[in-house]
């Protein structure tokens, strides 16, 4: 007798509904002084939060949040926040591979997006262009399991 094997969730048919800015802020608090001559080297942190939440039967809001603040000597440069959206319906599943998906695949998905808005808002604002690294969110999920729903990476406020 063989069984056939667990279907796993990039196997499920998905549609994206829809993608969107849900809020958008940049701010330069210290313009136009920040932007003088100076041999220092900006520190940025970025930060990284997910909050899923189901809008109708089999439809799934997912919300990337991104916060980038940098400082030069001290004096903060920008804080630019950005919560980017979808909707993804997704078929019945199991709850464990459903979670997946909402908490790694979709993030996936949307990442690009938020980081290409981010990065042209940053260049926008004046400053220099900002290599936004790829984020790990299967690393993510195992390290935040417990946490559904809402899932903050590390150093989140």
């Amino acid at each position: 007798m063989t069984t056939s094997p667990e279907p796993r969730p990039e196997n499920f048919p998905v549609t994206i509904a829809a993608q969107y800015i849900k809020d958008f802020s940049f701010e330069s608090p210290n313009a136009p002084q920040i932007f003088a001559p100076t041999q220092s080297a900006p520190e940025i942190q970025m930060n990284v939060n997910l909050h899923t939440r189901g809008v109708a039967s089999n439809n799934y809001e997912v919300l990337l949040m991104l916060k980038l603040e940098a400082k030069l000597d001290n004096k903060t440069a920008f804080i630019a926040e950005l919560t980017y959206g979808g909707v993804f319906t997704v078929p019945a599943m199991p709850e464990e591979h459903l979670k997946l998906f909402l908490l790694v695949e979709a993030p996936r998905v949307l990442f690009p997006f938020a980081r290409a808005a981010m990065t042209n808002a940053i260049r926008d604002g004046g400053f220099p262009y900002v290599m936004i690294q790829p984020v790990d969110f299967m690393a993510l999920y195992i390290a935040n399991k417990g946490n559904v729903g809402t899932m903050p990476a590390a150093g989140a406020a």
